[in-house]
């Protein structure tokens, strides 16, 4: 039998949580599975036994994939079989790099891959809650050295009340959705929506989520603990030889020498990124020229480049903590210069091009129907999006060539982020709206233009938002002396500073926000809060400019955006409407030059009708409601005589609809001929009375006559 070990973490709502070594994966470095009831995760490290020679940069890898049969499906498509890994399961992997990558020291160098699967799942809690806990759990047992255990929870609030890791149908229900990491004394990440609210909620939620990922830690230290320590490893970083390392030293002596001022000059003249990158080159080959060959050049380049990445930051953190000055001569709070166009291109739906400093957001709205809808189909939900965003990043937004190989994690990531910001904004609406914002230009805050732009595109398309949704970045740059918030953060201030944090909102409140810290310990819930304050300001000043463009949303829609138009009709009824093989739906599309969707939801059948002309969708409309027409008990309606007999009059209350109106219901007067009161053509108000015992329409006129007193 298999030397299990396991700890037992018990949560407020009276579930347990689970963690697991030594039964599964035992090959690998370091494996671990983590159990809530019937939901099993399991996760595994293994590392390489090579240094890889990189520069300033972790190379970990971390896989999130969820088994189709831990839900008991089938994949779906031809090939049934798990194939690219999903936009939802793209996003569980950011969650656990992000709170990962921070807490390993920056000399480890070795090659790190983290693959969890979702091997069971039982619906009674998300598992993208679990994910980092069980990598977390993994890394402890391999001994790898990283700042750790931490742990992540998904956190709600629903009712008033916080939920530790909850279902998808408490998710439904929530007004906060965050996702918080966390080591023992620190919080590293959050990321979530939330339907406008405030600060003070907002910190509430992070503080609690913390409280509830202490516990996570303290079982994971317990359950190493139990292991025997020849299970215990990490590995040791190869030593430089004594003349390698002398040889570097002398090198980085010469690099500081001859660089440190030129660049430091470059930083106090506040130029421009592209000039400033061009400078910095500039800057770098020189002294590639003056010390070194070409054979020592290419094989030093990975280390002057590290030197060089050490200098520019030591200079920037030392002009911003000691001197209060920003590469673009800011102040602290300052917004950059921020400019914004609508109908920015003439023929889609909707547009805005937005520009804060030297980053730009080209953003357009496309209108659609519900066959457009962005279908989800995974293990854990089955949905349909009617509202979804793009985010593009092409390489020539930073001056660079890269090859494009399909849409990267940043882009799911980032444009996740702005989609959560805008959805709980968006009204109740007939309309599949897809926003795609192609970055033409970036220096930082890329994401938070995006969600600017969305919101002016989304306006100029006449969808009616109320509040208009901003967002911001903010940056943070601390030693043990001083800790200073910067708003607005540009690129270099993301790359060397020790928080990013984005945050958009309403005038009313936050409704999104993804938050990294890459310097853990100094950071305390009054700081956080501090950062909120500071954020606010800069939200709404940002927001003010956006509506000096478009103060509110555009009353009508472009002449060019599809208009849709949507009722039901009794269940009964679709096949009617559709005819034998499609043939009466096809001949309205056809007369009306329209589209027609018809979907079965319970009772009832949801007729989608969409077209660029209102009066050929009224033609539409009026041709289905001839189809199904109902009359309704006690209604009275216009009735127009198409045949007369001896027993009474034919009249039709509808196209094409027609019933008796018998000789004894036209009226009091007793008639011998019918002709007396009616002729054919006539247009008289009949009352619909029901239905009779051979299921035939009973109509009255004569209830609607007042009743001639008697002589």
């Amino acid at each position: 039998m298999p030397d299990i070990v396991k700890e037992i973490i018990s949560m407020k709502n009276g579930r347990s949580i689970v963690i697991e070594t030594g039964n599964l994966a035992k090959q690998a470095d370091g494996s671990a599975t983590v159990r809530v009831q019937d939901t099993i995760l399991l996760a595994t490290v293994v590392v390489s036994k090579k240094i890889k020679d990189i520069t300033n940069f972790l190379p970990l890898t971390v896989d999130y994939r969820e088994k189709y049969y831990a839900g008991g499906k089938i994949p779906g498509g031809f090939i049934k079989r798990e194939g690219r890994p999903s936009d939802e399961e793209i996003l569980t992997m950011r969650l656990v790099d992000r709170v990962l990558r921070p807490t390993f020291p920056k000399s480890f160098k070795r090659e790190i891959q983290i693959m969890i699967s979702l091997l069971s799942y039982d619906k009674t809690i998300l598992p993208d809650g679990l994910a980092g806990l069980a990598a977390s759990t993994a890394l402890s047992v391999a001994g790898i050295p990283f700042n750790g255990p931490i742990s992540e929870t998904r956190i709600i609030r629903s009712k008033g009340q916080f939920i530790i890791n909850p279902n998808i149908d408490q998710l439904q229900e929530s007004d906060i959705d965050l996702v918080v990491g966390a080591s023992n004394n620190s919080i590293i990440m959050i990321e979530g929506e939330m339907k406008e609210i405030k600060e003070d909620e907002f910190l509430k939620t992070i503080i609690t989520a913390h409280q509830a990922i202490k516990p996570q830690i303290e079982a994971q230290l317990r359950l190493v603990k139990k292991l025997s320590k020849n299970r215990l490893f990490f590995f040791e970083e190869k030593e430089l030889k004594n003349s390698e390392k002398i040889e570097n030293k002398i090198l980085k002596e010469k690099f500081i020498s001859f660089s440190y001022e030129k660049i430091k000059k470059i930083y106090e003249n506040f130029l421009d990124k592209k000039n400033r990158s061009i400078q910095e080159k500039i800057i770098l080959n020189d002294f590639n020229k003056t010390f070194l060959t070409e054979e020592e050049i290419e094989k030093k380049e990975i280390i002057i480049n590290q030197f060089y990445e050490e200098i520019k930051k030591n200079i920037i953190r030392d002009l911003l903590l000691k001197k209060g000055i920003r590469l673009d001569g800011r102040n602290y709070k300052q917004i950059r210069p921020i400019y914004s166009f609508v109908n920015y291109l003439p023929e889609v739906h909707g547009s805005a091009l937005f520009s804060r400093g030297e980053t730009q957001s080209l953003t357009t709205v496309t209108l659609g129907s519900s066959v457009d809808a962005n279908r989800i189909d995974n293990v854990v939900m089955e949905n349909q999006e009617k509202f979804y965003l793009h985010y593009n990043f092409p390489p020539f937004s930073t001056g660079e060539i890269r090859p494009i190989r399909g849409v990267s994690r940043r882009e799911i990531g980032h444009g996740n982020l702005a989609q959560r910001a805008l959805k709980n904004v968006i009204p109740d609406n007939p309309y599949t709206i897809r926003v795609v914002s192609d970055i033409l230009e970036s220096n930082g805050s890329s994401s938070m233009a995006t969600v600017c732009a969305a919101s002016l595109a989304l306006m100029d398309a006449g969808i009616p938002i109320e509040n208009p949704v901003s967002g911001i970045s903010m940056g943070l740059f601390m030693d043990h002396k001083k800790k200073i918030i910067i708003s607005d953060i540009m690129g270099e201030e993301d790359y060397f500073g020790d928080l990013d944090f984005k945050i958009t909102g309403t005038k009313y409140g936050i409704t999104a926000c993804q938050m990294d810290i890459k310097t853990q310990g100094l950071f305390t819930y009054d700081l956080l809060n501090q950062i909120l304050i500071q954020a606010l300001e800069g939200r709404i000043f940002i927001l003010k400019k956006m509506l000096e463009t478009l103060p509110k949303y555009r009353n009508k829609m472009k002449p060019n955006a599809p208009k849709i138009y949507t009722f039901n009709i009794p269940k009964d009824f679709i096949g009617l409407v559709i005819g034998a093989g499609g043939k009466v739906i096809q001949e309205i599309q056809s007369y009306t030059n329209t589209n027609i969707v018809i979907e079965e939801k319970g009772n009832f059948g949801c007729i989608e009708i969409i077209g660029k002309d209102y009066e050929k969708i009224e033609k539409a409309i009026d041709k289905i409601k001839q189809i199904t027409f109902v009359p309704e008990y006690g209604k009275v309606y216009k009735a127009k005589v198409k045949s007369i007999r001896d027993f009474g009059a034919f009249v039709e209350i509808s196209k094409g609809v027609e019933g008796l109106l018998h000789i004894s219901e036209i009226g009091w007067k007793r008639l011998n001929n019918i002709e007396e009161e009616l002729h054919i053509g006539d247009v008289i108000d009949v009352k619909f009375m029901g239905m009779d015992e051979k299921n035939k329409m009973k109509l009255s006129r004569k209830i609607l006559i007042p009743r001639p007193k008697k002589k």
